[in-house]
């Protein structure tokens, strides 16, 4: 007996949706039937990926989105309900890294990091659940996700970007903290951790001398691509990850186990 994905009537939220595993993420859920509503800052990505979305069939809109903005968690939150309806789930995928020794490390990188990653994430969960738990009250029957992205970075140390793997460590604790507190109104909230996975954004370094470097360093000596972890975000959006809560799930080709 196999298990069919449908989000036919669900509205999933994409947070940092301009590129990268956000876009990748967006199109999955497109197609899988929900609504998508797309935020990032960047306003002109926003745009192609939405004209992409529904050239392939699918429903998306858009809002502006920045995460380090209180205010603007707020108003985008509300501005997407306003254009798609309540929210069923949310990937809160926004974030942003540095490269250098700790010891290198200045107060406005240290704040640039933790800002979007911890900070960011965790407000943008916060206003989604408020929603989601008033929803929940009204309708007990209704099921609502929250997944946070990550990182293998999370859960073991990785070299020159510290902050960054401090960051994700704290979305890794917040994540088990929300899935304490909300499990009661319905809201599983649960963590994607992927390894390094190949994007336009990092292209060009695994295939420099450094890139492939670290890439003979990996267990399989390879990196993913986006659609591995496809798989898993549709497992984690839908309703048959009912018993699924506060799950910390790595997709990183064996490079935690090492």
């Amino acid at each position: 007996m196999g298990i069919e994905v449908n989000f036919e009537g669900k509205v999933a939220l994409v947070t940092g949706a301009s590129s990268g595993l956000g876009a990748r993420f967006a199109k999955i859920l497109a197609q899988g039937g929900a609504q998508v509503v797309l935020a990032a800052r960047r306003t002109e990505r926003l745009k192609e990926l939405r004209a992409e979305i529904e050239s392939d069939g699918g429903a998306a809109h858009m809002v502006q989105l920045d995460v380090t903005d209180y205010s603007s968690i707020k108003s985008a939150l509300a501005h997407a309900e306003t254009e798609a309806g309540h929210i069923d789930i949310l990937v809160n995928n926004s974030g942003v890294s540095t490269t250098q020794r700790l010891i290198d490390v200045t107060p406005d990188d240290y704040q640039y990091v933790m800002d979007t990653n911890l900070r960011g994430a965790f407000f943008v969960a916060q206003e989604a659940a408020k929603r989601m738990i008033l929803r929940g009250k009204a309708d007990p029957s209704r099921q609502h996700r929250i997944i946070n992205i990550a990182s293998v970075a999370g859960l073991r140390v990785l070299s020159q970007i510290g902050v960054y793997c401090m960051s994700k460590a704290g979305v890794v604790q917040m994540t088990k903290a929300m899935a304490l507190e909300w499990g009661r109104y319905g809201i599983n909230v649960n963590a994607l951790c992927p390894g390094y996975i190949e994007t336009e954004i990092n292209r060009e370094y695994f295939r420099s001398e450094g890139g492939r470097k670290l890439v003979d360093m990996l267990p399989r000596k390879r990196v993913g691509k986006p659609e591995d972890l496809d798989a898993l975000l549709l497992l984690l959006a839908s309703d048959e990850s009912r018993f699924i809560n506060g799950a910390i799930m790595t997709a990183d080709d064996g490079m935690s186990a090492f």
